[in-house]
């Protein structure tokens, strides 16, 4: 009974919000829907994954929602902040063209600095996320190693896909102006029209399109995972991973998603990379197929040819019911028993490639 209190209470919040905030964004247009079944990965008005996936695999929705109001797990969020450097954007613009430098903000938002570009990964540099802040994860940090405002000009902003913590309506509305363009997977042009980015910076992407931007080749690819911002819009967007390819060096990032044949795919299509941007981080074995354990962000760093792994999607925000740093150290005990190098940056802290890579234990 008090499970089907708390989800008609949580209904109700949903609906009173729904075509009132703006952050649920924006609709598809007629044309856009057409557009979008010409891709070969949408049916029924809804996007689907390469091979079957179920979005919960174990358990029910108001216990898996119980479960996370109320039943959290031990060290679910630090004692405190989390280490963290700051950046200013001086430092950003001091490179030069065959640099490769990535700086993680923690969560998945990041900074990738390649061919000479500027290119913002999943920039959710915000301290709370989605219109009902009191029913999500607050950030751990009270402030980021650099605030939108002080980002420099940015070449390129790449979306994995359209949830919250990927794609975060305040930081958008702060750093549109400074944005030459962004690319998304099908079906998030709409959102970020409503939010006011110019309809010509927008490009929007099926899985194997690329660009090239100026010396760098952008490359969107599959993910297994799943999308909506509201309660009737599951699966009206796509979800993706990219690939960055500079005259001499490749990055990957895996957005988020479970493990799947898709990252061999990519290691023997796009591969091998230099550095991987890697999910870890908020899982369970109640949707197993949409997010990825640990040690299976390990093998898909193997899997797609990875030199070096950065893991991401944790050291931010609380989404699942697993202790803060479990993902980090499961993940450097399967790296260490794989072989697979591994850096781990604190947040803010730079990665150089060419450069020792950062490997301290910080968490601990």
């Amino acid at each position: 009974m008090a499970t089907s209190s708390v989800v008609g209470i949580l209904l109700v919040a949903g609906a009173a919000f729904l075509g009132l905030s703006p952050q649920f964004g924006g609709k598809p247009t007629e044309a856009d829907k057409q557009a979008y079944a010409k891709s070969g990965h949408y049916q029924d008005g809804e996007f689907m994954n390469l091979i079957p996936t179920l979005q919960l695999t174990e358990g029910s929705t108001m216990g898996l929602l119980w479960k996370f109001l109320f039943k959290k797990a031990p060290n679910a969020t630090p004692a405190g902040p989390l280490p963290m450097q700051s950046l200013d954007s001086v430092a950003i613009t001091r490179k030069t063209p065959d640099m490769v430098r990535v700086t993680w903000f923690g969560h998945s938002a990041s900074l990738v600095e390649l061919a000479g570009k500027n290119i913002l990964l999943d920039p959710m540099l915000g301290m709370e996320m989605g219109p009902v802040s009191w029913l999500t994860p607050n950030r751990y940090n009270p402030s980021l190693p650099i605030s939108a405002e002080k980002l420099p000009a940015i070449d390129a902003v790449l979306i994995s896909h359209d949830h919250y913590d990927h794609l975060d309506y305040q930081t958008i509305r702060r750093i549109k102006h400074k944005v030459a363009r962004f690319y998304v997977p099908l079906g998030i042009g709409p959102h970020l029209r409503a939010w006011g980015v110019a309809p010509e910076r927008i490009t929007e992407m099926n899985w194997n399109d690329e660009v090239q931007v100026d010396g760098l080749t952008v490359v969107c690819t599959p993910s297994r995972h799943f999308s909506g911002r509201g309660l009737t819009n599951r699966n009206s967007t796509m979800w993706s991973s990219w690939v960055l390819k500079s005259a001499t060096k490749r990055v990957f990032y895996s957005g988020d998603g479970g493990y799947g044949p898709h990252f061999r795919t990519i290691g023997a299509a796009q591969g091998p990379f230099d550095l991987a941007l890697m999910e870890c981080g908020q899982y369970d074995r109640q949707w197993a197929q949409i997010h990825m354990m640990p040690e299976q962000s390990v093998q898909a760093a193997r899997d797609v040819r990875a030199a070096v792994m950065l893991p991401v999607h944790w050291a931010a925000f609380t989404e699942a019911n697993h202790a803060w740093d479990d993902p980090i150290r499961r993940a450097t005990a399967e790296a260490t028993r794989l072989g697979q190098p591994l850096t781990t940056p604190r947040l803010g802290e730079p990665v150089t490639l060419g450069t020792p890579l950062p490997t301290a234990r910080w968490w601990e």
